[in-house]
């Protein structure tokens, strides 16, 4: 089967880590972060490249070292629901905790997005790393790392069982028999595990893509399992082709051994390429960029964000890393162990380390038309990722990528000339998942 690349869209609206001072940009509205316009905009120049999909970061815990997108943004699926009337193909993934949310209530709101976008929404499913955020839902403690993790994986279990509710013929709505509803094909869940206790059934019917896309970011041994049993698309780390390679394989090996199909696994790295008329001038643009956003300040709080929003400005900064270690197993633990790994074996002092995390490292992605395209083609046909989930700095940039790469992508065969689905699902290649129920019957009457 001949493989199709995937591209998203990641709008970075004022500016998010690594692009701190976008919003001194002249060609960036300060309020872009809450314009929906601006989504708009960027949604409709998505879909007139064939773009997959639409997708919003999202988190619920800010401080005011937190990068400027951050600091005022709107909430993920009232924008989407927005945008969803707006555009007629573009998929449309929304970020939400699954430690910080009800099951019955998201599942809800997601399965609003996807009827009111006719089977376009995803889920970008994560556990959140910022401990603060406990303390804006009423706890004082930060769910442990395996605990998030746990309560995630049951998380997702339910709200697909919430959407198969209903079977897909539930309502004959037959006036003449005054028949609005089947009861027959209602369905509770009545589901008690270790995390949730849920009744159901969802109020709300299953949408032409059958259920929302399960989409996830997993890095860690815990992560990279729970994308192998539940994610329909993953947001992967790029790093070098190497790296890729091996990400991409290990989890699709990892999907394998669940009984999947690896190919219903759509593997995403984030991208964020400089574009310019030449290779020169396209590399000097990235250094540009680069110094326009090396805050030290920025740094350091930036490097907090994996340790739980830790202040580490308390402490000596050409002093070793301070003894931190307790804090990672609530935060981002991956980054902060290999960071403290890294500190220790080096011997590392606390402004080494917050330098460090912001190094200026030069992109593949980076070039003129032929090249980036080039590089593009040689990670997808590497079997690297099967797409990308791509960020421009401003409008322009998002622009001339689709005017002058996106075309030669097509040229070669590797991207669409049109979409073949109205549903992200299709446009994926994703099945539409069996109703369990009607699964279930289906195998009783045979």
């Amino acid at each position: 089967m001949s493989r199709t690349l995937h591209l998203a869209l990641h709008p970075y609206g004022v500016g998010g880590p690594g692009q701190h001072g976008l919003w001194k940009d002249p060609r960036v509205a300060k309020n872009a972060s809450i314009d929906i316009n601006y989504y708009i905009r960027l949604a409709q120049a998505a879909e007139h490249a064939l773009f997959d999909a639409l997708f919003i970061v999202d988190s619920q815990f800010i401080n005011s070292t937190y990068p400027a997108h951050y600091l005022n943004r709107l909430e993920p699926l009232t924008l989407l629901s927005a945008v969803a009337t707006h555009t007629k193909h573009l998929g449309l993934v929304g970020t939400a905790s699954s430690t910080y949310n009800s099951p019955f209530n998201l599942a809800r709101r997601f399965a609003s997005l996807d009827h009111i976008s006719g089977g376009r929404a995803g889920w970008n499913v994560v556990t959140s790393f910022d401990t603060g955020t406990a303390r804006n839902f009423g706890l004082d403690e930060h769910l442990d790392y395996s605990t998030r993790y746990g309560r995630a994986l049951e998380f997702v279990q339910v709200a697909r069982g919430l959407w198969d509710s209903y079977e897909d013929d539930a309502f004959p709505a037959d006036v003449e028999r005054g028949v609005f509803l089947d009861p027959a094909k209602l369905h509770g869940l009545d589901h008690a595990g270790e995390h949730f206790k849920i009744a159901g059934p969802l109020n709300l019917s299953r949408s032409p893509q059958g259920q929302p896309v399960i989409f996830q970011a997993g890095v860690s041994e815990e992560g990279r399992d729970l994308a192998a049993q539940v994610a329909e698309g993953i947001f992967a780390p790029g790093g070098t082709l190497e790296s890729a390679r091996d990400y991409y394989a290990d989890v699709k090996k990892r999907t394998a051994a669940y009984g999947r199909d690896p190919e219903h696994v759509k593997i995403l790295i984030h991208g964020g390429p400089v574009v310019a008329a030449t290779d020169e001038a396209a590399r000097r643009r990235e250094r540009e960029i680069f110094e326009e956003d090396d805050d030290f300040g920025r740094n350091l709080a930036l490097l907090g964000r994996s340790f739980g929003a830790y202040d580490f400005s308390v402490h000596d900064l050409d002093a070793p890393f301070p003894d931190v270690a307790h804090l990672a197993e609530k935060g981002g633990r991956t980054g902060a162990t290999q960071l403290i790994a890294r500190a220790r074996s080096e011997n590392l002092t606390l402004r080494q380390v917050a330098e460090s995390i912001n190094q200026f490292r030069q992109s593949p992605f980076v070039g003129d038309p032929r090249t980036v395209a080039d590089t593009i083609q040689q990670w997808f046909e590497a079997r690297a990722l099967d797409g990308f989930n791509l960020a421009f700095r401003t409008e322009d940039e998002l622009n001339y990528f689709v005017d002058s790469v996106v075309p030669l992508l097509q040229k070669r065969g590797l991207f669409r000339t049109e979409y073949t689905s109205d549903t992200l699902r299709g446009n994926l290649g994703l099945p539409i998942p069996a109703n369990r129920h009607s699964r279930e019957r289906q195998l009783v009457n045979d």
